[in-house]
C-alpha cells in the first residue's frame, strides 16, 4: 500500500495513497470541527461557513469558482459533520494542482460578502424544511437531541431556521479563525499522484494558514436518553430506538460494528430476514452505530404502518436482546464478510480511500493498514459481540417515533423489555 504521510512546520498534515490504474485523483481537507464546537446561539455555524466559502473569494466570484472547475470536468463540493467538516474535489490527474489551489482559496480568501450571505440565509432555511419534511432524515435529528440534549452533540447539523436568520458575518468569521489552524486540519489525497509533488503544491498554497487557535474546547457529552413523539399526518410510523454506543477509541469499537451488521446490516441480518421477509412489518428497517471521538450511538431504524407497530416494537426488542444470549458462527462469519468486502471495495474509489485517511489521522493520528484492520474484524468473536451488545442495552434507551404513532406503547414499557 503506497501511503505517504508528511507533515508540514506549521502542523498541517499531508496524507496521499498513489493508484497508478486510475486517470483521476480525489483530494480535500478535513477539519476535526463541526457541529459539536458551535455556541448554542450560532448553532448551524459550521455549515453555514461550508455555504459560504464558495460564495467568492478577493480574487473569484462564486461563478468562477464553479466555472474554473467544471471547465475541466472536475468536481468541487464540501459537507459539515458532528465532528468534521470537508471540502474535497474529483479531478483528471493533471489537474490536481487547480482543484488544490481552489480549496486552499475558498478557505484563506473568502470574502463572505453581506449580499451573498443573505441569499444563503434563504438556502440554508430552504434546505432545513425540506429535511423536517422527510420523516427519516427528521427522526434522526430529533434522536440525537433526545440522547444529548441540550449539548452541542444533539444540536442539528443544519441548525434552526430562526438561528441561521440571524447569525451575522462577523460570527462566521470568527469561528473560522477559531477553529481553521493547520494543526487541525488534514489534507489527503488518492489516485494517480506524486507524493513529493502534491505536498509540495499543498505547502505553497496553504502557506496562509495559522499554525495555531485560541480554541475553546468543548464539555465531554452526556448522554441521557429519553424519549421525543411527533404525531404527523403521514402514511407510516418512523421510529429509532437506541442507546449510547462506543467511541473510536473503545477496545470493542469494532465488535460494535460487527454487532450492528448482523443485526441489521444486509438481508441476511437477523432484522431483515425476521421483521421483513418472515413477518412481513415493515419494508424498511436496519441498524447503525455511529462512532464519535468520545462515545457513540447505536440504534435501529424501522419505518412501518400503524397497526403493526405493536407486534414490530416487541420484536425489535427481543431480537436486540437475543443477541447478548447467543451468536451463531455462520452469520457472525458472514458480518466479519460484509465488512471486510464492503472496506476492500471502497479502496477502488478514490474519494472513498481519500476520506478514509483522513479520518484516520484526526482519530488515529496515523493510517491504518488494511491488513490490520482486516485483522481486527477477524479478532472479533462471539463472546465480543456478545459483550458490546450487553453494554449497549445496559444504557438508557432513546426513543424517537414520529408519524402514525398511536399505537406505539408507552416508553416505560418498551425500556423494561431491556431491563
Amino acid at each position: 500500500m503506497s501511503v505517504e504521510l508528511t507533515t508540514l512546520p506549521n502542523g498541517l498534515r499531508i496524507v496521499t495513497h498513489r493508484m497508478d490504474t486510475v486517470e483521476t485523483v480525489s483530494l480535500g481537507l478535513w477539519v476535526d470541527v463541526g457541529t459539536r464546537h458551535e455556541r448554542p446561539e450560532v448553532n448551524g455555524v459550521a455549515h453555514m461557513l461550508e455555504h459560504m466559502a464558495f460564495k467568492g473569494t478577493k480574487t473569484r466570484s462564486a461563478r468562477a469558482i464553479a466555472e474554473e472547475i467544471e471547465a475541466v470536468g472536475g468536481q468541487l463540493n464540501a459537507h459539515t459533520g458532528r465532528e468534521f467538516t470537508a471540502f474535497h474535489s474529483s479531478v483528471l490527474k493533471a489537474d490536481v494542482g487547480l482543484a488544490v489551489d481552489l480549496i486552499a482559496d475558498i478557505l484563506q480568501n473568502s470574502v463572505f460578502d453581506e449580499a451573498e450571505l443573505a441569499r444563503e440565509r434563504v438556502v440554508i432555511a430552504q434546505e432545513i424544511g425540506e429535511a423536517s419534511d422527510i420523516p427519516d432524515d427528521a427522526i434522526f435529528d430529533s434522536f440525537q437531541e433526545t440522547a444529548f440534549p441540550d449539548q452541542p452533540l444533539g444540536r442539528p447539523i443544519l441548525g434552526k431556521a430562526e438561528i441561521i436568520a440571524r447569525i451575522a458575518r462577523n460570527e462566521i468569521v470568527d469561528y473560522l479563525s477559531l477553529h481553521y489552524a493547520a494543526p487541525h486540519m488534514v489534507v489527503a489525497a488518492a489516485g494517480n499522484l506524486d507524493h513529493v509533488e502534491f505536498v509540495a503544491r499543498v505547502g505553497e498554497a496553504f502557506a496562509g494558514l495559522p499554525s495555531h487557535t485560541s480554541g475553546d474546547g468543548t464539555a465531554p457529552p452526556i448522554y441521557k436518553g429519553g424519549e421525543h413523539r411527533e404525531v404527523r399526518d403521514l402514511e407510516q410510523a418512523h421510529l429509532v430506538l437506541g442507546f449510547e454506543g462506543l467511541s473510536y477509541a473503545d477496545p470493542d469499537f469494532f465488535a460494535q460494528q460487527v454487532l450492528s451488521t448482523l443485526l441489521g446490516g444486509g438481508m441476511s441480518s437477523r432484522l431483515f430476514q425476521e421483521v421483513r421477509e418472515s413477518r412481513g412489518l415493515a419494508y424498511t428497517i436496519y441498524s447503525w452505530a455511529a462512532s464519535y471521538t468520545d462515545t457513540g450511538l447505536f440504534g435501529v431504524y424501522a419505518g412501518t404502518g400503524e397497526e403493526q407497530l405493536s407486534e414490530l416494537v416487541p420484536l425489535v426488542c427481543d431480537e436486540i436482546n437475543k443477541v447478548t444470549r447467543a451468536v451463531g458462527q455462520a452469520e457472525l462469519a458472514r458480518a466479519r464478510a460484509q465488512m471486510k468486502a464492503g472496506m476492500l471495495m471502497s479502496l477502488e474509489s478514490t474519494y472513498s480511500r481519500c476520506e478514509q485517511l483522513a479520518r484516520q489521522l484526526h482519530i488515529y493520528r496515523r493510517p491504518l493498514e488494511i491488513s490490520e484492520i482486516v485483522a481486527k474484524i477477524d479478532a472479533v468473536d462471539e463472546a465480543a459481540v456478545r459483550r458490546v451488545a450487553a453494554r449497549i442495552v445496559a444504557t438508557t434507551p432513546t426513543l424517537s417515533a414520529l408519524g402514525a404513532i398511536d399505537g406505539l406503547e408507552s416508553y416505560e414499557k418498551i425500556a423494561k423489555r431491556f431491563g
